[in-house]
């Protein structure tokens, strides 16, 4: 059974259709990315299994579907979106917006552990801990918009467009972290317009076209695949 299951997903906004039928599915402790376009759908995508936007088909979460519950619904059972550009509390310190994370958690004597783990995992947001958020750099505030998602105590963590506006040197310090995130065991979904960094970290690459699925692989096989490159990716 896999973790997370979407079938047929369509979303309009107003007559516009933004997903039409979408298929996907990742199983635990998976990696799995999603490319394309502005326009394709994949920000629709993460907003529609976090109940954000509302869809047709359905979202099945451990075999059960979730495509009817609230919002914090779909948090209390794990699924966790950090969302693009951050959204940030940004007159709030590092501290205070990584405290936001674990508003609804119910096992409080796990969540200093995780703590220690999002500074271990990003040390620069343990100096800056008492800092402003909105005071931090680009790659500090995605850094920290991660680490509080990971203080939501995620089994499934979506990340949407996690390298937009950083520098070559800031993305690969994300990477890095995110591929630890990975390695701990966590199921990471990850929606990116950087064909080349998504494909340099996941398993597997869903790329959508339409509000659908163009194609769906292996990472190593796309980037074997000089038409794939060509035309998806624009790195041939």
């Amino acid at each position: 059974m896999h973790l997370l299951e979407v079938k047929a997903i369509k979303v309009l906004y107003g007559k516009a259709i933004a997903l039409n039928g979408l298929t996907l599915s990742i199983d635990e402790k998976e990696m799995v990315g999603v490319v394309g376009p502005n326009g394709a759908g994949k920000s629709t995508l993460l907003r529609a299994i976090s109940a954000l936007v509302p869809s047709e088909g359905e979202i099945l979460f451990h075999g059960d579907r979730i495509d009817h519950h609230p919002p914090h619904e779909i948090v209390r059972k794990g699924i966790i979106h950090c969302p693009e550009r951050r959204q940030l509390f940004v007159d709030f310190t590092v501290d205070e917006n990584l405290e936001m994370g674990f508003f609804l958690r119910k096992d409080r004597g796990k969540i200093q552990e995780d703590l220690a783990y999002v500074y271990r995992l990003f040390p620069v947001l343990e100096e800056r801990r008492n800092q402003l958020s909105g005071t931090l750099s680009g790659g500090e505030q995605q850094m920290l918009a991660i680490g509080r998602s990971l203080m939501s105590g995620p089994k499934l963590l979506m990340l949407d467009e996690p390298s937009m506006g950083l520098s070559p040197m800031t993305k690969n310090l994300l990477v890095d972290g995110i591929k630890n995130i990975w390695k701990s065991g966590l199921t990471v979904l990850i929606v990116e317009q950087d064909a080349s960094l998504t494909l340099s970290l996941v398993e597997r690459v869903y790329i959508l076209e339409h509000g659908k699925v163009g194609l769906e692989g292996k990472s190593r096989d796309l980037m074997n695949n000089e038409e794939v490159k060509r035309v998806y990716f624009q790195l041939g």
